[in-house]
């Protein structure tokens, strides 16, 4: 946006920020983040695996209620709380309720003496999911806006981790009753401040399967083998990137996951790999897709042919897809975020990333994934934390982000 679009919302943000009611909000969360804190652990200890997500998602919502929000949940089982009557355009704050790994029990999800949590899923997205709560109580507390255009509603959405395929924002942003009212969406994800994700990376998933006869191990010697042949497969596709694929070159796969066997001493009736490509353009992602093929039918001859006895089907499915998308340059809600930022003295940097924002990325709608607050480490493993200094920078910022983009909404979207 120009520079005199900027002033403005610099001149709008300065208003905002001596209205007494906004005031009260970040001394709110100043004052407040224990409780915060207690409501990121409490969370956290409920599992929440990708399509098992219902009970954090009936503990949000219960949540939501008893700070006074209206709150209903969508056929994709995603929960919408509203902090106030809201009745024209929406502004989304959304935060992801699964996680890729899940604990067994509460005590797995441990509180260090300087209180960090440790365990899967504290910071993506237990960081997220804490500042919808944390917002809905400062936001019922305080009503720091009012007679705007634009409303706010927060969202604890389903299937955004593996193959959930984004579908809690798909049915959010296309299918809900909601979705011809979404004027702009900010997504949480993870604790970093220091980011705005505003370019959405595509992906494209796969499953490579291979079947066959199974046998001895002794007696069918030489008969075809499955697994031989998914790892003929992965290496003749690494054999294509002798230096593998790296974000920066702006792609990327994965083979995370390889099954197959069922003993040492017999020859499997089946493997199967799943594989995650990744790049900023869709476009770029379509060569990826050819090699793919070509190498799992190569692999395939070529064990039928080595082998003395069976034939072996090979079967390539694609199991998931995310859109890509790119938010302007010039967007008014990266121009707020921005004004903001420069407020509060956070250097924050554009990147791209895969996240709930592909979604209304995709399909034109203004978008960025920022973080909420805090530090955090080692997601999608079970050796993942999160620490809490910083967090009340991070409310605050999405705060200020909302209230200024409320306020100006009529004029920016």
């Amino acid at each position: 946006m120009g520079a005199g679009t900027a002033n403005k919302l610099g001149a709008a943000l300065a208003e905002l920020i001596e209205s007494p009611r906004i005031r009260e909000c970040l001394q709110w969360i100043t004052r407040e983040k224990q409780w915060v804190h207690e409501q990121h652990l409490q969370l956290c200890r409920i599992p929440a695996p990708t399509f098992f997500e219902q009970r954090r998602a009936e503990w949000m919502a219960n949540q939501f209620r008893s700070l006074g929000c209206e709150v209903e949940m969508d056929r994709a089982g995603n929960v919408i709380a509203f902090p106030e009557p809201a009745s024209g355009p929406l502004i989304a704050l959304t935060a992801h309720l699964d996680t890729v790994l899940a604990p067994r029990h509460k005590d797995e999800i441990t509180v260090e003496p300087d209180g960090r949590l440790r365990g899967p899923g504290v910071a993506d997205n237990g960081a997220g999911l804490a500042a919808l709560l944390a917002l809905a109580r400062a936001w019922r507390a305080c009503q720091p806006l009012r007679g705007t255009t634009h409303h706010l509603a927060l969202v604890a959405n389903v299937g955004e981790e593996g193959e959930g395929n984004l579908c809690g924002m798909r049915h959010l942003c296309t299918a809900s009753p909601l979705a011809s009212r979404w004027r702009a969406f900010i997504v949480l994800d993870g604790p970093s401040t220091e980011h705005i994700t505003c370019r959405a990376v595509a992906s494209r998933r796969f499953e490579i399967s291979y079947s066959g006869p199974g046998g001895h191990s002794w007696s069918d010697a030489g008969a075809v083998n499955p697994v031989h042949a998914l790892s003929r497969a992965i290496t003749l596709f690494l054999d294509r990137f002798p230096n593998g694929l790296e974000p920066q070159a702006h792609c990327a796969f994965n083979f995370g996951l390889i099954e197959g066997g069922s003993s040492v001493n017999a020859i499997p009736t089946s493997a199967r790999a799943k594989l995650d490509l990744r790049a900023e353009s869709e476009a770029d992602l379509e060569p990826w897709v050819e090699i793919l093929s070509g190498v799992v039918e190569e692999a395939l001859q070529a064990e039928n042919k080595r082998a003395t006895a069976g034939k072996l089907t090979a079967r390539l499915r694609e199991i998931g897809f995310r859109p890509g998308g790119q938010l302007p340059p010039d967007s008014p809600l990266l121009s707020c975020i921005r004004a903001v930022d420069a407020h509060l003295g956070i250097r924050s940097r554009l990147d791209s990333a895969s996240t709930d924002a592909n979604i209304p990325l995709s399909l034109g709608l203004p978008a960025v994934s920022i973080g909420a607050g805090g530090q955090g480490g080692g997601a999608h493993t079970d050796a993942e934390w999160y620490h809490p200094e910083g967090r009340d920078l991070g409310l605050k910022r999405i705060l200020l982000i909302l209230c200024l983009l409320m306020q100006e909404g009529a004029r920016l979207l």
